[in-house]
């Protein structure tokens, strides 16, 4: 008989925990310290895998001159398309509300002094005085920056720079296995969040968890139709064989929520449908870590929620700043399950909002994780294709034809 998987155990104990929360509501209240050792254990993550998968990610890209052209174009159709997707997110979450109602508390645990407020003092709070101390202080954009100029001077290093690149490659798979070990304690830190929230709250808590992942899949749609849509009419991409090649990859990144699970059978269908081998084994891959569409939009959506669940208004100009922050971060997220729980803990941390609202929403994250990860891997398919595009490729109408090379110097 096979073994339930730890999907199967985190879904288990939402109900488990909603069903103990509202039979027993005050005995579950005391259960929230399961929740805040998960959450404790979360934070633990932040600060080494970012800079791993930050440094690695700019280095192993290779020098600009190694990147060159295509890269270049890669990198402006990843940032106009995230950007989008960051705005959508926040606009769907600032129309439905979802979080308005939860009522989050967050304790002294769970909370970092206030960032600076003032413009001056943001830009100057960006920059770190010491990696260390930005790392035990939770400073997610004092760390990113520090791992963007360390990889990029790793990249202009080259080979001298291999032992310090393969230190931190060997860090990031370090870091997620020890994400694998302490998801192992999820159905606990899941089954103590979600029946301590349930029992101070009351069961009417289940219906924002509910308008939340309508919010988002109503956002991911809108999403693909509008934005992917017009850039499928923009780029010209033959719409029939692009959905016939990108199903099957895109199914099997829905099924195990993981898009790298997908990427071998994206690079190989990719390629079937026409796209040079050059350009598929360059865009692709980059995309994984710039291109994350699905998790962007999520991230901004998620990162508001908790600050309505926590009743915290964010301003206007506050909302930008975490705009520009998961503009950053979302570009190290790993294309493996949860990933950008870590991203959003960071965020939620640095903006001094609740980081338990990380333990409610990873009670409902597998519904979630399953569309935001296969919209990542249509949009990397498609930013593959636009690319070719870019570079002068014309696309066979049907699979009679040769794609014709590209032309462009």
């Amino acid at each position: 008989m096979k073994k339930p998987s730890l999907t199967t155990w985190i879904l288990f104990s939402v109900v488990a925990g909603m069903l103990f929360g509202a039979l027993f509501p005050e005995p579950a209240t005391h259960l929230r310290l399961l929740g805040a050792i998960f959450l404790r254990l979360i934070r633990s993550i932040i600060a080494p895998l970012m800079f791993a998968t930050l440094v690695v990610g700019i280095a192993g890209a290779g020098s600009l001159k190694t990147m060159g052209r295509i890269g270049g174009k890669a990198l402006l159709y990843f940032e106009i398309v995230t950007t989008l997707a960051l705005f959508i997110g926040l606009g769907a979450v600032n129309l439905v509300k979802p979080g308005v109602g939860v009522e989050l508390r967050a304790t002294a645990a769970s909370t970092v002094p206030q960032a600076p407020t003032g413009l001056t003092q943001m830009v100057e709070h960006t920059f770190p005085n010491s990696i260390f101390d930005a790392m035990a202080r939770g400073e997610v954009l004092q760390i990113v920056v520090f791992s963007m100029l360390f990889g990029i001077a790793c990249a202009s290093i080259g080979i001298k720079a291999a032992p310090v690149v393969s230190f931190c490659e060997s860090l990031a798979e370090v870091m997620f296995r020890y994400t694998k070990y302490v998801m192992y304690f999820a159905p606990f830190g899941i089954f103590g969040a979600m029946a301590a929230t349930v029992g101070e709250k009351g069961p009417s808590v289940l219906i924002n968890l509910g308008k939340l992942v309508l919010t988002l899949y109503g956002a991911l749609i809108f999403f693909v139709v509008v934005v992917l849509g017009s850039v499928v009419l923009i780029a010209r991409i033959p719409l029939k064989r692009f959905i016939k090649y990108v199903r099957e990859p895109f199914m099997i990144a829905f099924s195990t929520t993981s898009s790298e699970a997908a990427l071998p059978r994206a690079l190989e269908n990719m390629e079937k449908f026409g796209i040079p081998r050059h350009i598929t084994a360059l865009v692709l891959p980059a995309g994984y870590s710039f291109n994350l569409d699905g998790s962007t939009l999520y991230l901004s959506l998620a990162s508001v929620f908790v600050a309505q669940a926590a009743g915290v208004h964010l301003s206007f100009g506050t909302q930008l700043l975490m705009m520009l922050t998961l503009m950053l971060t979302s570009k190290g997220i790993a294309g493996v399950p949860r990933a950008s729980l870590v991203i959003l803990a960071g965020t939620l941390t640095q903006f001094n909002l609740p980081i338990e609202g990380v333990a409610v929403i990873l009670g409902i994250d597998e519904l979630m994780d399953m569309a935001r990860t296969s919209v990542n891997l249509l949009g990397n398919c498609l930013a593959t294709a636009v690319v070719a595009r870019w570079e002068g490729v014309d696309f066979p109408t049907t699979d009679a034809e040769p794609a014709a090379a590209s032309t462009a110097v």
